[in-house]
This record gives structure tokens, C-alpha cells and sequence, in this order.
């Protein structure tokens, strides 16, 4: 049955209300044919009640009618969430290109994954790395694997489906986890510059301001604070009321393209979001630029041209790293949802997701003498 048959079958009434409803639950908003005829099949299915209501004796009075429908509408328009399989458009539009995205995102999935897991091994196996600077990147590399796995393997699957879909519960759990673990490692990039002052600009005072109990506290905070957060923010975006649309444009539930589907005003929601973002994501950010500033200060103090060289190298590797990943984040989440343009989004989550958990343990890590020489000690008791 085609969108004219729907249609030309429903009462007269039913058509008119139907048509001034449009607005107000958004199907001009949505582009496609397919997804209107979905909108408006919904719709219909919704008001079946009222129909049979009408039908079997209620007094046929077009005010009456009229009322009866609308309310249904109403009632349907904030109680519906997306009740559906949400599809995930993902890379959809590339067509064959998709098995060759999902070969290179899976070669560096692999080299995410062997990369993270031997730094965490070997600074868990070598009793030397066993201070609180290893401490922070062990955790740093662990957060990495958790939100990479969280949302990569899924895209891995949809590239290789013709059936994209996720569930309205698994798509809120997907979301809860990713922000959880993503805004707990930004927090953990601010505390990590916090370390590298310390250690650099502190060294005598470096065993008190960076004990083993105080990097404990300041793990757990970051913990705590990146999944309350992440808690918060779901909410927000899951207590909204959303059209019958359910095509999710992106590889995974992520912000924006699930508050895109809402039928009611967001600003609010997206403001608090806003300020969520200002607070996980500029704050840290501002701190890692402070604690490298007293750095470099501290740097050009020193006599020996070769150490001031190696440390300039290390913290402009540093600092590349956080810029690119907190402009990216910065740039995803710090805008309205009404300025969402979904491939430009989609490439710079992949950047996000992808590229960034690949650079962080080769500069944080790989490239540290300490760490090589461990993994060269581990290798050869192997």
C-alpha cells in the first residue's frame, strides 16, 4: 500500500487534522519520501483508537472528531520515543567504498588495541614503571581501548550489513559509555599535564603533590566526574519526545544526530549540554596550556641546549595530541545541533575515535625510553 492509498482511505476529517499536525510534529523536516511515508503511516497506526471510537457510535460531530484526533496526536507526539530499530546510516552513501573503509578501520582498530595493551602488560609486568606518571598512562590507554571498543566494532559490522540497526536502549547505552569513558579521559589529559608540572617545575615537592594516594583521588574524580556527566547528558538527550523518523545519520549514537530526530524545541537542552561541554572539555584545556606554559618558562631556564631541545620535542608532541583531540571533541560539541552537517561530523569523529586513540600511546608512550626498555625486558623473559 503506496502514501496515496493511505491516503485516499482515511476519513475526510482525519486528512485535514492529519495535514495540520505536519507542522508541529516536523515531517516537512524529514527529507526523504520514504521516511514521510513511515511519519505518516505512524501517525495513522497512532490514531486507530480515535478512529474506532468515531465509528462505533460516538456522535458524529466534526468538532467532536476533530478533538478526539488531535488529542491522539498530542498524546502520541510526546509519548512516542524511538520505539524502532534506529538505523544507523553510517557510511551507507559510500556504496563499495565501505569494504575498503572497513579494512583500514579495522588494520588501525588492531594497531589501537596491540598498541594499548602492551603498554598497559608491560607497565603492570615491570615493577621500574610502577609510579604515578605510568599510573595515568596505563589508565589513559585503558580508557582509550574501553571507548574505542564501544563504538568501533559496531561500525565494523554495519559496513559489512545491509541491516543497520540498533535498538533505542542499546543506542542510549552506547551513548552513556562513550561520553563516560571520553569526557573521563579528557579529565585525565588535565591531570596528566598537572603531573608534567609538577615533576618539571616541582621536582622537590613532586612525592607529596603526586603521591600514590592523591593519584588515587584524582583518578576516581575523574571517573566519577566523566561518567556523571555522561549520565546527565543522556538524559537530556533521551527524555526528549522524538518524531517517528529513526535514522540515526552517523556510524554511532552520538549528540547531535539523535537530538536532530526530536519534535520539540531543544535549546534548553542543547544550552546545558553546552555547558557540560565548556566544563569537560575548554576547562581541562585550559589547564594542559597553563601547566605548559610554566613548563616551557621552566624549560628556557635551563643551561643544557640538548635538554631544552628533547623537552620542547616532548611537549609540543604532547600538545599536538590534546589539540587535535579536544578540537575535534570541541568542535563536535561545542555548537548547536542546528549547525550539524553529517559528513563533515562523521570525518571528524573519525579523527576522534580513530586517529587520536592511535597517535596517544605512540607519543605518550612508545616513543619513552623507560618504556621501551621495558618492553624489550618483557620480550626477552619471554
Amino acid at each position: 500500500m503506496d502514501l496515496v492509498e493511505i491516503v485516499s482511505q482515511t476519513p475526510y476529517s482525519l486528512k485535514v487534522v492529519c495535514l495540520k499536525q505536519r507542522l508541529s510534529l516536523r515531517l516537512y523536516k524529514l527529507q526523504e519520501e520514504e521516511t514521510a511515508w513511515c511519519g505518516l503511516q505512524a501517525l495513522i497506526l497512532a490514531m486507530n483508537h480515535a478512529v474506532a471510537v468515531m465509528e462505533s457510535g460516538f456522535p458524529h460531530h466534526s468538532a467532536c472528531h476533530t478533538f478526539l484526533i488531535t488529542a491522539s496526536l498530542r498524546s502520541w507526539q510526546k509519548t512516542s520515543p524511538l520505539s524502532l530499530s534506529d538505523l544507523l546510516l553510517g557510511f551507507s552513501s559510500l556504496g563499495e567504498i565501505q569494504f575498503v573503509l572497513f579494512v583500514v578501520f579495522l588494520f588501525l582498530y588492531l594497531v589501537i588495541l596491540s598498541d594499548n595493551v602492551t603498554i598497559v602488560s608491560v607497565i603492570l609486568l615491570d615493577k621500574s614503571l610502577h609510579t604515578p606518571m605510568y599510573f595515568f598512562l596505563s589508565t589513559l590507554s585503558t580508557l582509550e581501548t574501553f571507548y574505542t571498543f564501544v563504538v568501533l566494532p559496531k561500525m565494523f559490522i554495519n559496513l559489512l550489513s545491509v541491516a543497520r540497526t540498533i535498538s533505542f536502549t542499546c543506542c542510549a547505552i552506547q551513548m552513556f559509555f562513550f561520553l563516560g569513558f571520553a569526557i573521563t579521559n579528557c579529565l585525565l589529559l588535565g591531570v596528566m599535564g598537572y603531573g608534567h608540572y609538577a615533576a618539571i617545575c616541582q621536582p622537590l615537592h613532586y612525592p607529596i603533590l603526586m603521591s600514590w594516594q592523591v593519584c588515587g583521588k584524582l583518578g576516581a574524580t575523574c571517573g566519577i566526574g566523566g561518567f556523571l556527566a555522561s549520565l546527565t547528558v543522556v538524559y537530556l538527550v533521551f527524555s526528549l519526545p522524538f518524531c517517528s523518523a529513526n535514522k540515526v545519520n552517523h556510524y554511532f549514537c552520538d549528540i547531535s544526530p539523535v537530538i536532530h530526530l526530536a519534535c520539540t524545541n531543544t535549546d534548553v537542552h542543547e544550552f546545558v549540554i553546552f555547558i557540560c561541554g565548556v566544563l569537560v572539555l575548554v576547562v581541562p584545556f585550559l589547564f594542559i596550556c597553563v601547566s605548559y606554559i610554566c613548563i616551557l618558562r621552566t624549560i628556557l631556564k635551563s643551561p643544557s641546549a640538548e635538554g631544552r631541545q628533547k623537552a620542547f620535542s616532548t611537549c609540543a608532541s604532547h600538545l599536538t595530541v590534546v589539540i587535535i583531540h579536544c578540537g575535534c571533541a570541541s568542535y563536535i560539541y561545542l555548537r548547536p545541533t542546528a549547525n550539524y552537517v553529517s559528513k563533515k561530523d562523521r570525518l571528524v569523529m573519525v579523527t576522534y575515535t580513530i586517529v587520536t586513540p592511535l597517535l596517544n600511546p605512540m607519543v605518550y608512550s612508545l616513543r619513552n625510553k623507560d618504556v621501551q626498555v621495558a618492553i624489550r625486558k618483557v620480550l626477552g623473559k619471554k
